[in-house]
């Protein structure tokens, strides 16, 4: 009986030394309350704790990733579209992440909310579809500020998806369909503007250097001739009638005098 009785002791004495005892990992930090008041920070490791007396909350360090709902979101030129997000952020200050907010995984959900929201009820939809790492910085920056005070570093916002509505997304198509017709019309026109700059630019050489005309005449004759064609026309340099016309002219006025 009395083995009995010492051994139950023993194991009662065993288990209040096991429950003074503490293990932390690597990532984890005890923020400990002392008759409600906070005490100090410890961790990782072995720590003890005094039952009744000293309580401990636990905090991971890790990085959270978490994700944002999506969000309807009136755009600053009235198109109405759903917006989600991910955020990642980490506890840097555990007495502040415990002490100064009650759930802070709660409170850091809510404020990415409504930030994202906010900042991107400011933005037109152009801005959302086409400058997504300025708005993910703006984001990032206004939603650390919040979470400061109670020991949260964000460390980026990143923004997911955005869902256009389907008559908007038909809006977009024609518009870029329009934007594409007029940078084709655009090439084609700075294409013209210079193929006439260089014929007119020919044609001043070929006039101060009338051989330069008979080398191309010879040239488009060679082409002529190595196509499959049933006909062929020739044309027929003015300079070479323009002897023949003359002498004509003389003799017209000879008669003329006669």
């Amino acid at each position: 009986m009395v083995i009995s009785n010492s051994l139950m002791l023993l194991m009662l004495l065993m288990a209040l030394v096991f429950s003074f005892i503490k293990i932390l990992r690597e990532y984890e930090r005890g923020v400990i309350f002392q008759l409600g008041r906070f005490w100090k920070v410890k961790g990782p490791g072995l720590i003890i704790i005094i039952p009744g007396i000293q309580k401990m909350v636990k905090v991971s360090l890790r990085t959270v990733v978490m994700d944002v709902p999506p969000q309807d979101i009136i755009t600053r030129d009235n198109v109405t579209v759903k917006v989600n997000a991910v955020l990642y952020f980490r506890v840097i200050d555990p007495e502040k992440a415990i002490i100064k907010v009650e759930d802070y995984l709660y409170a850091t959900s809510q404020i990415s909310q409504t930030t994202l929201r906010s900042i991107l009820g400011q933005k037109e939809l152009d801005d959302l579809l086409a400058k997504r790492d300025d708005i993910n910085m703006a984001l990032q920056k206004v939603i650390d500020q919040s979470t400061e005070p109670w020991g949260i570093k964000v460390s980026s916002v990143e923004v997911k998806n955005v869902d256009i509505p389907q008559d908007m997304q038909k809006v977009i198509a024609k518009q870029a369909q329009a934007e594409r017709e007029r940078r084709s019309k655009v090439i084609n026109a700075e294409g013209e503007l210079q193929a006439s700059i260089k014929l007119s630019e020919a044609a001043d050489i070929i006039g101060k250097h009338p051989p330069a005309l008979q080398l191309r005449f010879l040239q488009t004759l060679s082409d002529i001739g190595m196509q499959q064609n049933t006909t062929t026309i020739f044309p027929i340099p003015m300079d070479l009638i323009e002897p023949f016309l003359k002498q004509r002219l003389k003799d017209e006025k000879g008669d003329n005098q006669l």
